[in-house]
């Protein structure tokens, strides 16, 4: 593991050696740092960058292992929480601060959740957005209920009909490729409103990438950390989109309840990617938490 150097916070993008695997970073803003988690797994983090909150923080934007110009685990079986929090425990470590912001966002918040509870010495605050404390069959029972509804609602929509099943779709032989153009058929139903705003949305969903390798990772047991929530003694922030498929107020309501202390934004008109579908309340909610 690399040691702390002195320009670990400049602008720009940061290499970390993990055990021999490359972790890459990527710095931009001012102000107090807040290391940032992305979702996924295995997806690339460009779709986080908040440019509108760098100009109160200093953003610290993972790149997950196994996703763009990170190292590759030899054995993609390794591809789970507890491995993302090493790799995440290595940079915070690496930046040579007392404390950070984390802000996790839907797996990336599984991620910053296992961290907090392992390492409450290093967490200034924690953003957890779009994210929940238990996953399992009734979390994807509850996503895919919603998904059929969002159909229901689109019914003039082809694209929107083709959305569970590729959701389904898993190739014997599946490559990064079959990941990212899957992403990009189901990327509608992540957003309050996808084909209302489709000239701004569009080009991200093209550009929208996946790798094959973290969606491979086995978890030694089933994320759930409901019982554990009441140890979490950092200031909290739960977001939240009123139309969140995935990780909706059902699970935003949990965490709230099982941290103590913590306050909860609920955003009305956006899905999974608040940061994007209402940009200036994020950004307001955010800055005046880590303020």
């Amino acid at each position: 593991m690399s040691s702390h150097t002195t320009d670990a916070l400049t602008a720009g993008a940061h290499v970390v050696d993990v055990d021999g695997v490359s972790q890459v970073y990527h710095v931009a803003g001012t102000g107090p740092v807040c290391v940032v988690h992305s979702g996924g797994p295995g997806i690339e983090w460009t779709y986080l960058r908040m440019p509108t909150l760098e100009a109160h923080l200093t953003m610290v934007y993972l790149e997950p292992v196994g996703t763009g110009a990170s190292g590759r685990l030899a054995d993609p079986r390794q591809y789970h929480l507890d491995t993302y929090a090493r790799f995440l425990n290595a940079v915070v470590a690496h930046l040579g601060q007392p404390k950070v912001f984390l802000l996790g966002h839907s797996h990336g918040g599984f991620v910053v959740q296992r961290y907090a509870l392992a390492h409450p010495e290093r967490v200034a605050g924690l953003l957890l957005y779009g994210t929940s404390p238990v996953t399992g069959p009734e979390f994807w029972g509850d996503a895919m209920a919603n998904v059929q509804r969002f159909v229901e609602r689109h019914p003039d929509r082809p694209e929107a009909a083709d959305i569970p099943k590729a959701f389904q779709e898993n190739p014997t032989e599946p490559t990064d490729d079959f990941v990212s153009t899957k992403l990009q058929r189901i990327l509608p139903v992540y957003f309050a409103d996808y084909w209302g705003n489709e000239s701004e949305l569009a080009p991200l969903r093209a550009a929208v990438r996946g790798w094959l390798g973290p969606q491979l990772g086995e978890e030694p047991t089933p994320f759930d950390v409901r019982d554990q929530l009441g140890s979490i003694t950092a200031p909290t922030l739960i977001l939240v989109g009123t139309d969140d498929f995935i990780c909706g107020t059902r699970w935003a309501t949990m965490l709230h309840d099982g941290i103590t202390g913590s306050e909860l934004h609920v955003f009305d008109k956006s899905g999974h990617f608040c940061h994007i579908e209402q940009t200036e309340e994020f950004t307001e909610a955010v800055a005046k938490f880590v303020s």
